[in-house]
C-alpha cells in the first residue's frame, strides 16, 4: 500500500481519515494512516487549542487540516460580528414551532448562550474570510503538511501561501470537470468524492467518479472517497487508479470519536438508506441521517434555505436542543452510506487493523484469480 502520496506525506499506508475529533486524527496517524482535522466548524482560538494538542500527541508525525472556502455565501453575514441577527424571523419561527410541537424544551439560558457563541464562532468560519483566519492559525503549526479545501478549488492567494510553506494543497471534487478546474488552480492532490460520502457531496457514485478523475488528471494523485469502510474497497480504489482512500463515517463509532453515547447509538441504528442528501444543515446538499428535523425542510410550506453560513447557524442551534433532549427521531448527523457498517463501538486502531487485513485478503484473492488457468 506504499503509494506515491503515502511516500510524499510520510505515512505508512494511504488511509486518510477526516474527522472533527482531534483524538481520531492522532490515533489514525499514530497507526500509520494520515489524520485530517475538519476545522471549518472551529473558531480560530479553538482551532489553535486543537492543533497544539495534536502537535503534542501525534509523536512528531505530520497530519492535515480541512477547511471550507465556499464560492457562494452571504457576504453581509461574513462582514458582521453577529451574523445570526440576519436570520429571518420566518426561518427561526419555523424551527421553533417544529421543536415546540415535538415537545423539545429550550436550552437553559446559560447553555443557550454558550451554544450560540460556539455555533456563531464556528459556522462564521464557513466563509472565505473565516477560512483565511483558520489558515492563519494552521500555518503556525509546521507538522501540518496538507491542507484540503472541502468545497472546490481554493483561491489563488491561499494556494500561493500554502505552497510557499511547502504544504501540499488538496481539494474535494464531485465531478471530473471540477477536478480539471482544481488542477488549473494549482491543487496538488484531488479527493474524488462519490455521492455515497457523508457531508457535502454530489451526484456521481464513487466507482464511476474515481476513474473519470484519474483520467482527467493523470499527473495528480487522486484519493477515492465515498462509502469506503472495508479493505476490499481500498483495494478496489487502488485498482481504479487512486493512490489512497479518504474516509470519514467509519471513525464515528470509535471510542475516540467526538460523538456522545446518545449520538453513537443513533449512528449504530442507521441503515445505508437512512443516509440521505438534504440541505437543511448548511443550505448545501449534505448526506446526513434522515430524521423529522431533516425532512421538515422538504415539506410544502417550509421556508427557502438560507445561504452559508446562516442556515448552519440556525440548524445547529436547534440541533443542540435535540441532542440535549435525547430525541433520536429528530437527530441527524452527516454520515455516508457506509454507516450501515458502523454498528458497534470499536477503536481507531481496530478499524485501521481491519482495513489492512481485509485489504491483504482481497489482494490475495485477486492474485489467485490472476494465476488461475
Amino acid at each position: 500500500m506504499q503509494t506515491g502520496i503515502a511516500r510524499r506525506l510520510g505515512c505508512e499506508v494511504p488511509i486518510f481519515a477526516f474527522s472533527h475529533c482531534r483524538d481520531v486524527v492522532v490515533e489514525v496517524t499514530k497507526a500509520g494512516g494520515f489524520g485530517v482535522l475538519g476545522a471549518s466548524t472551529f473558531a480560530p482560538e479553538h482551532l489553535e487549542q486543537e492543533l497544539r494538542w495534536i502537535d503534542a500527541h501525534v509523536g512528531g508525525k505530520p497530519y492535515g487540516v480541512d477547511i471550507i472556502i465556499p464560492a457562494a455565501y452571504d457576504r453581509e453575514a461574513e462582514a458582521m460580528a453577529a451574523p445570526e441577527t440576519l436570520i429571518p424571523a420566518q426561518h427561526r419561527g419555523f424551527m421553533e414551532r417544529l421543536l415546540a410541537a415535538e415537545g423539545v424544551p429550550e436550552l437553559p439560558e446559560d447553555e443557550r448562550a454558550r451554544v450560540r457563541r460556539e455555533i456563531v464562532a464556528g459556522r462564521g468560519a464557513m466563509t472565505p474570510d473565516g477560512a483565511r483566519r483558520l489558515l492563519d492559525v494552521t500555518l503556525r503549526h509546521p507538522q501540518v503538511t496538507l491542507v484540503v479545501s472541502a468545497l472546490g478549488a481554493p483561491p489563488p492567494d491561499v494556494v500561493a501561501r500554502l505552497k510557499e510553506r511547502g504544504i501540499m494543497v488538496g481539494a474535494l471534487c464531485g465531478k471530473a470537470s471540477h477536478a480539471i478546474r482544481q488542477k488549473a488552480a494549482g491543487v496538488e492532490m484531488i479527493v474524488a468524492q462519490g455521492t455515497e460520502a457523508g457531508g457535502h457531496t454530489g451526484d456521481i457514485a464513487t466507482m464511476v467518479l474515481v476513474p473519470q478523475v484519474v483520467e482527467a488528471c493523470p499527473d495528480i494523485p487522486v484519493l477515492a472517497a465515498g462509502g469506503i469502510s472495508r479493505g476490499s474497497q481500498v483495494a478496489a480504489a487502488l485498482a481504479l487508479g487512486a493512490e489512497g482512500v479518504w474516509t470519514g463515517t467509519i471513525w464515528l463509532g470509535t471510542r475516540e470519536s467526538e460523538l456522545t453515547p446518545f449520538e453513537k447509538d443513533a449512528v449504530f441504528a442507521a441503515r445505508a438508506e437512512d443516509a440521505v442528501r438534504r440541505r437543511a444543515r448548511t443550505g448545501k446538499t449534505v448526506r446526513m441521517i434522515r430524521s423529522k428535523l431533516s425532512e421538515a425542510w422538504e415539506q410544502p410550506g417550509a421556508p427557502p434555505y438560507l445561504p452559508t453560513p446562516l442556515q448552519g447557524i440556525l440548524y445547529n442551534e436547534m440541533h443542540a436542543r435535540v441532542v440535549r433532549a435525547g430525541r433520536r427521531d429528530l437527530y441527524s448527523f452527516p454520515v455516508g452510506q457506509s454507516v450501515a457498517s458502523v454498528n458497534e463501538e470499536t477503536s481507531v486502531r481496530e478499524v485501521m487493523l481491519r482495513l489492512q487485513t481485509e485489504y491483504l485478503a482481497a489482494m490475495d484473492r485477486m492474485t489467485r484469480l490472476a494465476g488461475a488457468e
